[in-house]
């Protein structure tokens, strides 16, 4: 697909769908997390179709933001979303890296990250007369504009973005030095790039296979952006994202590029990163940066040909690096090892596979760990010396799964001992540990036993009618 599809992507992305977003601060437009499943599609069926598809795709989310489905994407546990953003950090900063340098990604984040030892040489030691180090001083003085604006700018420049300054440093040096290194190029017509569908194309979407792929690329596509907005959310104070709404934003901004041939979108978690820190507090900032890549492109693509591809590397080194938030860590650890480790693994997934499956991984993991804090039980019993009192703990849920330790913990307490249930960390319990409890107390009366627990608390946690049979309610010991 030629540059300038990815253009257009960005400028609807900023046009329309800033206008009708429902996460104001997130930015849309194409995004790597499409690439695979956009050259597959090309590949299968044909160039020509990937702009019905795209279409189609975005008519798909129109109607489920309609069908109010995006709300769902709420529900991700933290430490699955900070492991995606500093999963996403660790790919910007690996994968940039190379760039900022001058050179080639390779072929996955893991690669990227391994050989980052080799880029660091090239940019110190020039080889065969390359231009590698040129590149990286670039990069390098850019990377050090932006730490340099944010910590001394003056006040009543607030308002300048660290990195519009730093890619103004970075042209300049790169100009006043005639470096021989790579610099942005922009297509010199940007409707030379618009392909309208025609109706043998259309037609074709009655494809079952063709309909299969349109509902993969929008639950594909949907998944990220939705993902990335909960995500966004967590990196400011101002309004919470309107998930329906930003599905249907979506699907719009879809629709649009399918009908000019352009590549599909998503929300993209690095441009809305970059928004986020350089100071965007309204969704107008969203829709300014299609107005500027449209203002730009058709009227100074000269400018934009001064600015050194390693100059914008490195602000997005800089932005995957701010993306790893050790601070973060701090505190998702406070609250335990588990949410540590789907943090990780979250985060590994992602570097290691993608962004879809590393989610999904991290998701795995925390409904896993849902499961077993609702399986759980702990059961702690103290008996006194004289065997006249046991004092039996309940902690986590006690359900049928945990029955036959239920039954043998009471059976090793003595006869005609009082038992006294402390239930204060018991999260729930069902009609069978319920009965073990009555059976138990039933065949101990005779010998003198009692059972001491909150009978009212106790059945709270049971959550329903009270399974007891008669006679049980009568000894309600407090």
């Amino acid at each position: 697909m030629p540059p300038a599809v990815g253009l257009i992507t960005g400028i609807i992305g900023g046009l329309v769908v800033g206008t009708l977003a429902g996460s104001p601060l997130q930015v849309s437009g194409p995004a790597a997390g499409l690439a695979v499943m956009v050259y597959e599609l090309i590949q299968k069926f044909g160039i020509e179709m990937l702009g019905p598809i795209v279409l189609l795709a975005g008519l798909f989310q129109v109607i489920a933001g309609l069908l109010k489905w995006g709300q769902y994407f709420r529900s991700v546990a933290p430490p699955v979303i900070y492991g995606m953003l500093a999963g996403i950090g660790v790919l910007i900063f690996a994968s940039q890296f190379h760039v900022m340098v001058d050179d080639k990604p390779k072929g996955n984040g893991l690669q990227n990250l391994l050989s980052i030892p080799e880029a660091i040489y090239k940019g110190l030691v020039p080889l065969d007369g390359s231009s590698h180090h040129l590149a990286a001083f670039v990069g390098v003085c850019s990377i050090l504009t932006i730490l340099a604006w944010t910590k001394f700018r003056p006040v009543a420049l607030n308002f300048v973005p660290a990195a519009l300054v730093a890619v103004v440093v970075g042209s300049i040096v790169a100009a006043i030095a005639h470096l021989d290194i790579n610099f942005v190029n922009v297509p010199a017509n940007l409707l030379e790039a618009v392909s309208w569908p025609n109706s043998a194309s259309l037609l074709r979407l009655g494809d079952p296979a063709i309909l299969g792929a349109a509902a993969a690329l929008a639950l594909i596509a949907s998944a990220e952006t939705l993902l990335s907005a909960v995500a966004v959310d967590k990196m400011h104070d101002g309004p919470r994202t309107q998930f329906n709404r930003e599905l249907l934003a979506q699907g719009v901004g879809n629709l649009l590029c399918g009908a000019v041939g352009a590549l599909p979108m998503t929300g993209v978690i690095v441009r809305s990163s970059a928004n986020v820190q350089a100071g965007a507090k309204t969704r107008l900032a969203a829709v300014l940066h299609g107005a500027w890549l449209l203002a730009l492109v058709v009227a100074f693509p000269a400018v934009l040909r001064m600015i050194p591809i390693s100059a914008l590397a490195a602000l997005l080194v800089y932005t995957g690096f701010k993306l790893v938030n050790v601070g973060q860590i701090k505190a998702i650890y406070a609250y335990g090892k588990v949410p540590l480790a789907i943090y990780f693994a979250t985060l590994i997934g992602i570097v290691c596979t993608n962004l879809l499956t590393g989610v999904m991984i991290g998701v795995g993991l925390s409904l896993a760990r849902l499961v077993y804090s609702l399986t759980h039980l702990n059961l702690e019993l103290a008996v006194s010396a004289d065997k006249s009192r046991a004092d039996l703990v309940m902690k986590g849920s006690a359900t049928f799964l945990a029955l036959h330790r239920v039954a043998a913990m009471l059976e090793t307490i003595p006869t005609g001992t009082e038992l006294h249930l402390h239930i204060d960390m018991l999260q729930h319990i069902d009609h069978a540990c319920l009965d073990a409890l009555h059976a138990w107390q039933k065949q101990n009366e005779k010998f003198g036993a009692t059972m001491v627990v909150e009978w009212d608390d106790l059945l709270a946690r049971h959550g329903g009618p009270a399974p007891l049979k008669p006679g049980m309610a009568m000894n309600q010991s407090r």
